[in-house]
């Protein structure tokens, strides 16, 4: 496709974009019946969260989407957001706000490519097959541009592919790293297999977990598609009200979210429900990815012991084997998931910082981070709890 037959868009609202379009851009290996690879930065999970009201008027993140538009229809597309704070982010810059702001730089509003509260790795300059391999530079010169046309301080790319990393740094942005605990299904046959490979001491610790879960006094069901009912999205806004309570203050999906996600997208979704006397009094919330499962919401209105660990991990490991997912992701932080199989891998974001002394400045600290995330992610890994000897099994 010839650059000077292209034309940078803006849009302030998804439904500007077609969904055909979109998803061709977003999945461009896509086949028809098949499990998009990443459902976050689908048309419709981006469509529920702006219809929903979680972005948009008064939440801090309004959308600015991109779309590079040839003789053929759109090519290239990205989600971007003009945000006024760094809430629901997970990669944290709070300290540079704080500084640039110090030192008489106004920080906020800053132009982020994300897909909002949702901590998952996934492509972020979204092309077309014909066009993949100059997506990225034209996203990124188009963000760029709008930024410092607009005075913005920065742009940021979070949770970008370590592909999109690499072609980030060679186009001049500066690199971050981050850690996140995975769990690879190594084709097991039964949640067995996976017990198999672990040391005796950790194997015998998961199977009591999993026992102690179990008498919560109910039963635990797993539910995708139309078997999800509206009571099930009344729980889950319940327990979701709940923990974001606890960890953000205020939670930041609207209840409308949940009831547009099972309009437009239960397929994708796995609910994972501890129900006693007919009532859930615990659930985790995961989407289904096209080889992975992503776990993304838990909360409870009891406490029972292990019965987190039994829904969010546990029960996803299951349902994984069950149905040939290469992998589970967890969420952002928690090395206590590491006892539990998850083992650390590395996050990357990109960032343009427009004030050049900054800019250096955060590249002497992401140096030092990026070597420190390194360090973490080798020493964890050594850690983890699978067998190192057969001799280990047996102690």
């Amino acid at each position: 496709m010839d650059s000077k037959q292209v034309e940078i868009e803006v849009h302030s609202t998804l439904r500007d974009v077609s969904a055909e379009e979109w998803d061709a851009c977003a999945d461009p290996e896509h086949t028809f019946g098949a499990r998009n690879a990443n459902p976050f930065v689908t048309h419709r999970f981006l469509s529920a969260l702006e219809e929903s009201g979680s972005v948009g008027p008064g939440t801090g993140w309004h959308p600015r989407y991109l779309t590079v538009r040839g003789e053929d229809g759109i090519a290239a597309a990205a989600p971007i957001y003009v945000k006024e704070h760094s809430q629901g982010e997970y990669v944290f810059d709070h300290n540079w706000a704080h500084a640039y702001e110090q030192a008489g730089g106004r920080y906020y509003p800053k132009l982020q490519s994300a897909v909002p509260f949702t901590p998952v790795t996934g492509p972020r300059f979204l092309g077309r097959k014909d066009w993949q391999g100059n997506a990225q530079a034209a996203l990124t010169q188009a963000m760029v541009q709008i930024a410092d046309d607009n005075g913005l301080s920065s742009a940021h790319i979070t949770f970008c592919t370590a592909e999109e990393a690499e072609t980030g740094k060679q186009l001049g942005l500066s690199h971050r790293t981050g850690q996140q605990f995975h769990w690879l299904n190594e084709h097991y046959g039964d949640f067995d297999d996976f017990l198999a490979k672990l040391s005796s001491r950790k194997r015998k610790n998961i199977r009591k977990e999993r026992a102690r879960a179990q008498q919560f006094g109910g039963d635990i069901v797993a539910l995708t598609g139309d078997d999800i009912q509206p009571q099930h999205w009344d729980a889950m806004w319940q327990f979701y009200q709940d923990t974001g309570a606890r960890k953000w203050g205020t939670p930041y999906l609207t209840r409308a979210f949940f009831d547009v996600v099972h309009d437009t997208m239960r397929d994708d979704v796995l609910l994972v429900l501890a129900i006693r006397d007919g009532l859930p009094v615990a659930g985790a919330m995961n989407f289904i990815g096209r080889d992975a499962l992503f776990g993304r919401y838990w909360g409870c209105v009891e406490d029972h012991p292990c019965l987190h660990f039994e829904l969010c991990y546990y029960q996803a490991m299951d349902w994984a084997i069950s149905n040939g997912l290469a992998s589970v992701e967890a969420g952002a932080q928690g090395e206590h998931k590491l006892a539990r199989g998850y083992l650390p891998v590395t996050t990357h974001s990109l960032h343009w910082i427009r004030d050049a002394g900054f800019r250096d400045a955060v590249d002497r600290f992401l140096e030092a981070e990026r070597e420190a995330v390194s360090q973490d992610v080798e020493v964890l890994t050594a850690w983890g709890p699978f067998k190192k000897t057969t001799e280990e099994d047996h102690q």
